[in-house]
């Protein structure tokens, strides 16, 4: 009865979340499963792999979970459920019964829990660092006096004075490893807290039992100094690296909140307004955004002119100028002047929405590294205890005390925190580095993938040539009226993303546009759109096919589009209607990216649905030799195939429309260009920007990355293949032993801080 009334007051914290209206707050749709929620939560009280484990297990074992990911390089947890089997507070509950805490990740407290938090461990941290200092003044004696120096009742005070001191240590400062370890030993699980408080433990029983009764089986020996120094070193490698990754989630966490949680909202047409909760807002709302706030729908500018900062959306530093009729983003920031908006997209279908989902992603993915580490967390500690038992049981029988030392040493050197860490901490600082110069990761396990690329495939439109087409001509049949076929290519193509469509409805003009209706498109990838379009109130409708020439079934009038450009031609049951041409631009990087990679040693192609001659036209002033026009999505999957069965590793570079087959089939792959909605981008990294060198940074921040995390593999290798000789052999003091338990972690993570502060070079990736 206990235990059921235990359960409920538990989950009674946690209801309110089972409210639907609440689960956007931190949850999405699931895009892989049906019927599923995807909700990222904050995990409290993880010190390593080993405890992400146990919460993953934890969280399966709860039915209605499909699927669980929980990070110990970010402390954060990836859950995808059921809501007709569990509800969030069934998962909060969970986690908490396993011995941890959870939150929200958009918990509008989570900082003020995290300052706590770091203010706490700073205490403890200079708790312990005290109490050394005073026992080292209190040791110091007994290591430099000459026999008979000290009387034996001066050695039995230090020996007090230092004891009394070591108890704000053992009680206060060592709270959390004692806490952690006891909630292992009740729920019959292991963590490194495990190995580490048994240590300690051991240490402070013999050091008292020396003190109180210097002539039993423990011997007078004792370690005062070394257990206060040790505990100081490993809280000193503690806070350190809470400092670190609150880096990391403080820049996740601001980037999350924001959005304003009210705004200015007119009541009524010419009414007054008032401030209501962003929840609240409905498309087509009229709101006012005030200088200094961030727009919190995306929407589209009524009254006034703002100057916006979108660095978040496109990695571009410099502000950006709306006025009336241009579109702003959820997410930026009112520099200027108050504007009113009208609401376009709300909630989880703004783009602010989709780069929030896209970091979560990233911060909660697992690599297979990682991964590694993670299996081997639990396995290893199992060792690290068996390997102090025997050891202790080795020195046993020739000195008790030298025995439990020596198991000291063991528990508290081994330490695998830091072979966990060694790959997601430089991992997520890369992740957090790119985001910030506007390039979202999806997997970080790409990261890997891409340093190893050699060949890097371009599609054409929109990625080496800018996203704007501008229409340059156009060629009618004979007895047919240019502007109202204009105005019927304009109602079939308004329904498509592709720039060729977008461009016919930016030369008709909106109005021209909305003059027919369409019905019945249909778009096919690469090949062009086709439905009826008719007059609003008439009858009839006409056929229409609008798109490349093979799909309108046109030969005749082909033209050659190495002088004229792109062409994009309509047709109606009768044949061919109309042509358009297009003029496209080179990108200004392109030339600049293209060289560098080649220097690098990257082979560089390209492939698009365009004409061999148009692509011709781009493809060589920028020195790419291997260019192929005239590709279905189904070519450039095969010609992908082709080149990684001949041992390629190969980067797609796309725009994320007609390329999905092949950006799924390169090996890593990047969608290019602001137009299209990132839900609609399938690829590994998400270019925010129109800046085409970023895949050349990007390039150089993985192989560097890849670097780090080399780096900290053998650091971690070598360090437990070194020390745990040592420690068993008795030649590793207990201090010694926290001392490089505590920097092994330090040094894994600041030498992934280091890819957060690297810019790489464009000419050096």
């Amino acid at each position: 009865m206990q235990t059921t009334l235990s359960i409920a007051s538990r989950n009674a914290s946690f209801e309110p979340l089972d409210d639907p209206q609440e689960w956007s707050a931190f949850s999405r749709p699931a895009r892989e499963v049906a019927a599923c929620w995807d909700s990222s939560l904050l995990i409290e009280g993880m010190h390593c792999a080993a405890c992400s484990m146990t919460i993953e297990d934890a969280l399966m074992a709860v039915p209605g979970v499909v699927s669980a990911e929980v990070s110990a390089g970010s402390h954060r947890a990836r859950i995808v459920w059921n809501p007709a089997q569990v509800m969030p507070s069934g998962l909060l509950s969970a986690i908490r019964a396993a011995g941890y805490g959870a939150v929200p990740a958009n918990d509008v407290f989570a900082r003020e829990r995290r300052l706590a938090q770091t203010r706490k461990a700073l205490w403890r941290w200079l708790v312990a660092g005290l109490c050394m200092m005073q026992v080292m003044m209190y040791a110091y004696p007994a290591y430099i006096a000459a026999p008979g120096d000290l009387t034996a009742e001066m050695e039995h005070l230090l020996r007090w004075a230092s004891w009394v001191l070591t108890l704000p240590v053992i009680l206060f400062s060592c709270g959390p490893f004692f806490s952690s370890a006891l909630k292992d030993v009740l729920h019959r699980r292991m963590s490194m807290d495990l190995p580490v408080a048994l240590g300690m433990l051991i240490t402070f029983v013999v050091s008292t039992a020396g003190t109180f009764d210097p002539t039993g089986i423990f011997g007078r020996e004792v370690y005062f100094d070394s257990l206060t120094m040790f505990v100081f070193f490993l809280l000193t490698g503690r806070w350190l690296e809470l400092r670190l990754r609150d880096q990391t989630a403080g820049a996740l966490e601001a980037l999350m909140n924001r959005l304003p949680d009210t705004v200015e909202r007119q009541a009524r047409p010419g009414g007054d307004f008032e401030r209501v909760a962003v929840r609240r807002l409905v498309t087509g709302d009229v709101i006012r955004v005030l200088p200094g706030e961030a727009f919190p729908v995306d929407g589209v500018v009524l009254h006034g002119t703002a100057l916006a900062d979108e660095a978040l959306l496109t990695g571009e530093s410099r502000p950006v100028t709306r006025g009336v009729g241009a579109e702003v983003v959820a997410g930026s920031h009112n520099l200027s002047s108050a504007v009113t908006l009208r609401v376009l997209r709300i909630g989880d279908k703004t783009r602010f929405a989709e780069i929030v989902a896209l970091m979560e992603d990233a911060s909660t993915a697992k690599p297979q590294l990682a991964q590694l580490a993670d299996r081997l967390a639990k396995p290893f500690l199992v060792g690290v205890l068996l390997a102090a038992g025997a050891a202790c049981a080795y020195w046993w029988t020739r000195d008790p005390e030298h025995a439990l030392m020596v198991a000291v040493s063991v528990l508290i050197v081994t330490c695998p925190c830091a072979l966990s860490l060694a790959t997601p901490a430089a991992m997520l600082a890369s992740a957090g580095a790119l985001a910030r110069s506007g390039v979202l990761v999806r997997r970080l396990q790409a990261m890997e993938v891409l340093s190893k690329v050699d060949v890097v495939v371009f599609d054409k439109t929109g990625t080496l040539t800018g996203d704007a087409l501008t229409l340059v001509g156009l060629h009618v049949r004979d007895g047919n009226d240019a502007s109202q076929t204009l105005a019927m290519a304009a109602a079939l193509a308004g329904q498509s993303l592709h720039p060729l469509s977008r461009a016919v409805v930016q030369a008709a003009g909106r109005q021209q546009a909305d003059a027919w209706q369409c019905a019945d498109m249909v778009e096919t990838p690469g090949q062009g759109v086709s439905g009826r379009v008719g007059r609003p109130g008439e009858g009839t409708a006409i056929d229409l096919w609008l798109g490349a020439a093979t799909f309108c079934r046109v030969r005749g009038q082909v033209q050659d589009e190495s002088a004229v450009g792109r062409q994009l031609y309509m047709s109606d049951s009768a044949g061919w209607l109309a042509t358009f041409e297009m003029q496209e631009d080179v990108r200004t990087d392109a030339l600049a990216t293209v060289a560098a990679l080649q220097a690098s040693g990257v082979a560089v192609h390209v492939l698009s649905g365009d004409s061999a001659r148009a692509v011709a036209r781009v493809a060589l002033p920028l020195g790419i030799e291997r260019a192929q026009g005239g590709c279905t999505p189904q070519d450039k999957l095969e010609f992908m195939r082709t080149l990684q069965r001949q041992g390629h590793k190969v980067a797609m570079v796309g725009d994320g429309l007609n390329d999905g087959p092949v950006i799924a089939g390169a090996n890593v792959s990047f969608a290019f260009g602001n137009a299209v909605p990132i839900a609609q981008a399938k690829a590994d990294f998400v270019v925010l920007g129109d800046r085409l060198d970023s895949i050349v940074k990007t390039l150089s921040r993985a192989k560097k990355t890849m670097s780090v995390v080399h780096q900290n593999l053998v650091w971690t290798i070598t360090y437990n293949a070194a020390c745990v000789p040592l420690a068993v052999l008795g030649l590793l003091p207990a201090w010694l032993a926290g001392l490089g338990m505590a920097l092994s972690s330090l040094l894994v993570v600041m030498n992934a801080l280091r890819l957060s502060l690297v810019t790489p070079n464009l000419r050096t990736p």
